[in-house]
């Protein structure tokens, strides 16, 4: 896509295996294991080969589409897409781009989630579930509410050992499977982010002993 040319995607240094058919598409995928697949939105069965995609790695698979707002978008989401990049390429594009380009290692963890969000009758609502796993980029709650892809929430959630929460705000990018939703995170509180990265990372956080008391006065 000439489109493409003056993004992050075609500088130099950036590996790049470009597909037109849907069989070439999934051959270059099993072989490359890209970091990233990008999908035009109007390809045809393009549902289809982000489920295929899906199937063959953990890779992220962004869709690129030009135009305002279509409800096929939904579907690719809901397919297994991370993302959708809207054309002409914006000022957020390489930044974006740069994120599903580092895969996303995740840890698995049981831990309740509190998750806020604008209901369509313009009150805001308050539910309770469990977080699944969680990466620097995102996580995977399971609730009893029926979030719709596209929907912004606020969240709370500690992790395990922690004794302060982690507080930001995120979007509903997919469901997975019966009352499981995959959340992109695109704002976390304060060292929120750096706090899940070292624990998916498995390196020993700095003491957490909750709010500092101030030091008393000489």
């Amino acid at each position: 896509m000439d489109e493409l040319h003056g993004t992050l995607l075609w500088r130099d240094g950036i590996e790049r295996h470009v597909a037109s058919t849907f069989a070439e598409a999934l051959t270059k995928a099993v072989a490359a294991r890209p970091d990233l697949a990008v999908v035009d939105r109007d390809l045809p069965e393009a549902r289809r080969l982000v489920e295929d995609l899906r199937a063959v790695g953990k890779f992220s698979i962004a869709i690129v589409a030009r135009g305002d707002f279509d409800p096929d978008e939904v579907a690719l989401l809901e397919a297994g897409a991370n993302a959708i990049l809207r054309l002409p390429a914006g000022p957020d594009w390489d930044d974006r781009v740069a994120r599903l380009m580092s895969v996303a290692r995740r840890k698995n963890v049981r831990a309740p989630v509190s998750v806020e969000f604008e209901a369509v009758s313009g009150t805001v609502e308050r539910i309770f579930g469990r977080l699944v796993n969680v990466s620097v980029s995102g996580m995977l709650i399971e609730c009893v509410a029926a979030l719709d892809v596209g929907t912004d929430i606020d969240v709370s959630f500690q992790l395990p050992r922690a004794k302060t929460p982690i507080v930001g705000a995120g979007r509903i990018v997919r469901h997975a499977g019966r009352r499981r939703f995959g959340v992109e995170f695109y704002d976390l509180e304060g060292d929120g982010r750096e706090r899940v990265r070292r624990f998916v990372e498995g390196v020993a956080p700095p003491v957490d002993t909750g709010p500092k008391d101030k030091a008393p006065q000489q």
